[in-house]
């Protein structure tokens, strides 16, 4: 629902950053022709595609080819980490996930963007067919719904979160590519309203078989049988827990400077 250079949004997060960090080079990733086609894609293009996409323009990048910190905000977060787990050229040194849902929602409550018959359309497909082969190739959020009362069938369906999230085996690459960092950042709203559960946001999630008792990342199988190497990330210091007071994605620019910005230097 937004776009690389909305003035308000990304824009100006881009252009906070370069007046906080002189001399610093910002990409903002624009996924399409212009600005309209980037806010219909993060709807509805792929999200496999979308990073590929991604993996493409960082290659490209002369400015990155020494390596390059991400920052994702909500869905950006997880999908930059599968950039970090399947494109390790240029180096991801450091990733900060923004409200990003890691172990997926179960939940749709509210909808960024301006479009409301577009929400609703979003969450009435979701609850009817997330996990059907035209909704998972075609609606973005579809691809990181995580229903906890059918997990067998996310882990067979889900052709984005559930690939890199280790559900159907071990992928050694992403595993070793993912460790590869430097630190991996995670922001929690502590009052979020929109992400459900919101302790996805820290990688945890509902335990499984219901839809009320959550867990944190440390007491999930991912973590225990170690499928992504964060426990060991976790011992060496390499995950950062932060919460924020406030609703999905409101932080004040002071909280902005002081926590996320020496992460970028």
């Amino acid at each position: 629902g937004d776009s690389c250079c909305n003035p308000v949004s990304m824009g100006y997060i881009k252009k906070l950053v370069e007046s906080k960090i002189p001399g610093i080079y910002v990409l903002s990733l624009k996924i399409g022709n212009n600005l309209i086609q980037d806010m219909e894609n993060s709807f509805f293009m792929n999200a496999n595609d979308q990073v590929r996409e991604v993996c493409s323009q960082l290659a490209k990048d002369p400015h990155l080819k020494g390596g390059y910190h991400a920052m994702g905000f909500s869905q950006g977060g997880q999908f930059l980490r599968a950039v970090a787990q399947r494109c390790p050229s240029p180096p991801m040194l450091n990733l900060i996930s923004i409200g990003g849902q890691h172990q997926g929602v179960y939940g749709f409550p509210r909808c960024p963007g301006e479009s409301s018959h577009l929400c609703d359309w979003i969450r009435r497909t979701l609850d009817l067919g997330a996990y059907t082969q035209a909704v998972q190739q075609h609606l973005v959020q579809a691809e990181y719904w995580h229903d906890p009362l059918r997990e067998e069938e996310y882990r067979k369906s889900s052709i984005f979160l559930a690939d890199i999230n280790q559900e159907r085996g071990i992928n050694e690459t992403y595993k070793k590519n993912l460790m590869a960092l430097k630190k991996f950042v995670m922001v929690k709203f502590l009052n979020d309203t929109m992400v459900d559960p919101p302790i996805s946001e820290w990688f945890g999630f509902y335990k499984p078989g219901q839809a009320k008792e959550t867990i944190p990342l440390q007491e999930t199988s991912l973590y225990t049988e170690d499928r992504l190497g964060l426990q060991q990330m976790d011992k060496a210091g390499k995950l950062l827990f932060l919460g924020v007071e406030g609703d999905h994605l409101h932080f004040t620019e002071e909280w902005f400077d002081t926590t996320l910005l020496p992460f970028l230097q």
